[in-house]
């Protein structure tokens, strides 16, 4: 009892200072999210790098659209994301893997769902290590990623296999010298398992989500200081930071974006007033970065429901 109050009180308990000068913005950045959305992916890009001035991203690589036929690599579109993050001289951490950001999560082709698990890990591991070697002398990036939550049970993917994930890593570790970035569920886990494995650990920073297992929308109780004291822990036992790499800035509704949600569904749990809230709470955290999860969609406000004001308060961060 008495080790559970002092738990709770740890992390529950106290008033971090804002560090809104010190804090590093950067937004993540999916090709598939953008077409999905019905905007030109290349344009949405270069307004991110050249009207926002962005210059850090999280840039999400998909097998699928890479290797559509085994053996035969495409990686013209890209080549053209990280020549243009290098021109202008923008920072990138870059996710390789099956389990990249956006929906379905894990993005096998579909040449390689015939093929039976230990078979389709290797292919695997052939295309991780095509896509690193290729990009191992660009300028731009910084940091690797390994996989997307790969401890989270969420979406469409096959069972979590750890060996996998360690030969995934060792490999990457052997290509390049950069740092291997780990991704954990910013509210649920105390994040051990991406400090025993990654160099850099990314969370997620949800504040209003819609729960499909109450069916219903729920606002996270968890007060800035959770999130600063569990880094706290990270710093102490595995001496390693933690980034912000998945802040909510898009809504999160019963459905998909483009999914046909509706404006009014989508206004519960992202608004202009909803999203400097989630900016205030990320300034009381005592986390130094953060990388918005929505650029496609503020983009897609902007061009296709002329509602631009969210894209302009980011601008604002930038």
């Amino acid at each position: 009892m008495a080790l559970g109050l002092a738990i709770f009180a740890f992390l529950f308990v106290g008033f971090p200072d804002s560090h809104k000068n010190d804090i590093v913005w950067g937004v993540n950045f999916s090709q598939k999210q953008a077409q999905n959305l019905g905007v030109d992916w290349k344009e949405n890009y270069l307004a991110l790098l050249d009207d926002l001035n962005v210059r850090n991203l999280r840039i999400a690589s998909y097998w699928d659209l890479i290797e559509k036929k085994q053996g035969k690599y495409d990686f013209s579109d890209l080549d053209w994301q990280i020549k243009t993050a290098e021109e202008r001289g923008a920072k990138v951490i870059l996710v390789v893997g099956r389990k990249t950001p956006r929906w379905p999560e894990c993005h096998e082709p579909e040449w390689a769902l015939n093929y039976e698990s230990a078979i389709m890990n290797q292919e695997l591991l052939k295309y991780i290590e095509k896509i690193v070697d290729r990009y191992k002398d660009s300028s731009a990036i910084w940091a690797w990623q390994v996989e997307n939550e790969p401890f989270f049970p969420f979406g469409e993917c096959p069972k979590f296999d750890k060996e996998l994930l360690k030969k995934e890593i060792e490999l990457v570790r052997l290509i390049d010298v950069r740092p291997v970035m780990i991704s954990e569920s910013g509210e649920v886990p105390f994040w051990f398992k991406a400090g025993r494995y990654g160099d850099i650990i990314g969370i997620t920073m949800y504040q209003k989500v819609w729960f499909k297992e109450l069916n219903n929308y729920i606002s996270y109780p968890f007060p800035p200081i959770f999130y600063s004291r569990k880094a706290d822990i990270i710093k102490w036992i595995f001496r390693k930071k933690v980034l912000c790499v998945e802040f909510q800035a898009e809504p999160w509704g019963p459905k998909l974006l483009y999914d046909n949600l509706a404006l009014s569904e989508q206004e519960k749990t992202m608004s202009l007033e909803q999203f400097k809230k989630n900016v205030e709470f990320a300034e009381k955290t005592g986390l130094d970065s953060f990388y918005l999860w929505g650029s496609e969609w503020a983009y897609w406000m902007r061009e296709k429901q002329a509602k631009p004001k969210i894209w302009e308060e980011m601008r604002k961060l930038f």
